[in-house]
């Protein structure tokens, strides 16, 4: 039986296995993802993965800046913080005027896909108030935005916020510059007004100036912050989702995951199935007969629709989901597992233990068990990817756990947001790349192991 087979025998018969050695490869690369992920990827991003807030600052659908190497000329993402800025101060009858300048070098074919200003003050009960200007490469400039701060609480205010392009303050400021323009003449796309050529569907190029100007009333007023967000069209190795989520930490994220999901699923099924199986067989008679009824009413049933309800009922955990995979995982393994015990059950060192008095139990784990671990593994890499895929269904049904970045749940995100349609090929096309590739590596590992170890996969 393929049980005789060492280790070492079943490592040389591997490594002669061209499908096992590429699996193995893709293992190995799905290892160095996840260690990867572990130590350079901050956790904060896995924890926050849907808290919008924390994605605030990147660019909303973008796709990868390495399409730009393709001649794409699309603009990149910028974001430039109080650091960056050149700052300067006055003061006039009381009123200080502090001014934080940003120079942006516009240099893509493209309008940047959306903008926001950014800004903390901390002042007393007299509101300040924040003006925005930009000043074009033309030489033209607009007031973008005026607005005063809100009132104080408690006679002191900490106050952070952000103005996005799609503010109505915007879109009411620039109203007063349409007429130079003839080409972009809608004040609610401020983006496109404020860096197309005048009379030319087309970017204007060159340095732009945003001036972010504060005016204080108190002695103890101060401008804590600030900063301009360009949203790139472009953005990272992955790009970005509808949420501004880095896909590509979402990926990376999402591989220790599929493997935890994977091999925990796999080896807890087998390893009950070997259990009841070999009990069913080593025992007969009625034992055996009870124990595989239970099995075959395990197997009839339909496991995606009860997957469905129990997540929708008990709860859509990553452990629930793990537990629910397992229920109905082991149900496979418990037939093979039996009619191989039916088998070794027969042998003389079986025989020789019964009549020296062993208990039953001894016997299948000492004795029969032991033999049927090189199958155990083969059948641990080959369930591997049907866990992997039960995971990736549920999530893709909006059942899975949407607090943890799992490649089926970007593919039920991308779904939802009409990903497809809108042509935001990178949101779909890498995570169901990485299902298919994780799948086929622990395929291919495991029918070579089973290649091996199985006497059926020998005789045929």
């Amino acid at each position: 039986m393929s049980a005789a087979l060492s280790g070492s025998e079943i490592a040389r018969e591997f490594r002669r296995s061209k499908s096992g050695l590429l699996g193995a490869a893709i293992l190995a690369g799905l290892l160095v993802m996840t260690v990867y992920s572990v130590v350079a990827i901050p956790l904060e991003s896995f924890r926050q993965w849907n808290n919008p807030n924390f994605w605030i600052d990147q660019p909303k659908s973008a796709a990868p800046a390495w399409t730009n190497l393709f001649g794409a000329g699309l603009p990149e993402h910028v974001a430039m913080r109080m650091g960056d800025a050149q700052v300067s101060e006055s003061s006039e009858d009381g009123v200080r005027t502090v001014s934080h300048s940003y120079a942006v070098d516009v240099n893509f074919d493209a309008y940047p896909s959306d903008f926001m200003f950014l800004y903390s003050a901390r002042y007393g009960e007299t509101q300040p108030a924040l003006q925005v200007d930009v000043e074009r490469p033309d030489g033209r400039g607009f007031r973008v935005y005026f607005s005063s701060l809100p009132p104080a609480q408690e006679g002191q205010n900490d106050f952070s916020s952000r103005v996005f392009s799609t503010d109505s303050a915007i879109a009411e400021s620039l109203r007063d510059y349409v007429e130079e323009f003839s080409y972009e003449r809608d004040p609610a796309r401020p983006e496109a007004m404020i860096f197309s050529d005048s009379g030319e569907n087309r970017v204007l190029k060159g340095t732009y100036v945003f001036k972010e100007t504060f005016y204080l009333f108190e002695q103890g007023d101060s401008v804590t912050d600030s900063g301009i967000i360009l949203g790139g069209r472009v953005y990272g190795l992955m790009g970005t989702d509808e949420l501004r989520r880095d896909l590509a930490s979402g990926i990376l994220w999402a591989a220790p995951v599929a493997l935890f999901i994977g091999l925990t699923v796999s080896i807890a099924s087998i390893l009950i199935g070997l259990v009841y199986g070999v009990a069913a067989g080593y025992k007969g008679s009625r034992t055996d007969e009870g124990l595989m009824r239970i099995n075959d009413i395990f197997y009839s049933l339909p496991t995606l629709p009860l997957l469905v309800i129990l997540s929708v009922t008990v709860g859509r955990s990553i452990f629930l989901i793990t537990g629910f995979l397992v229920i109905f995982g082991w149900v496979g393994m418990a037939k093979i597992s039996r009619s191989l015990a039916l088998q070794i059950k027969n042998l003389q060192y079986v025989e020789a233990a019964k009549l020296m008095g062993q208990s039953d139990t001894k016997i299948i784990f000492r004795h029969i068990i032991p033999q049927l671990l090189p199958l155990t593994f083969a059948s641990i890499a080959i369930a591997v990817p049907g866990a992997i895929l039960g995971e990736a269904a549920l999530s893709f049904l909006g059942l899975g756990d949407p607090s943890v970045p799992t490649w089926g749940q970007m593919l039920h995100d991308a779904n939802s947001s009409g990903a497809a349609v809108r042509g935001l090929w990178w949101w779909i096309i890498p995570p169901g790349v990485m299902i298919a590739v994780t799948g086929l590596a622990f395929a291919l590992v495991g029918n070579a192991l089973d290649a091996i170890v199985n006497p059926r996969s020998k005789r045929m």
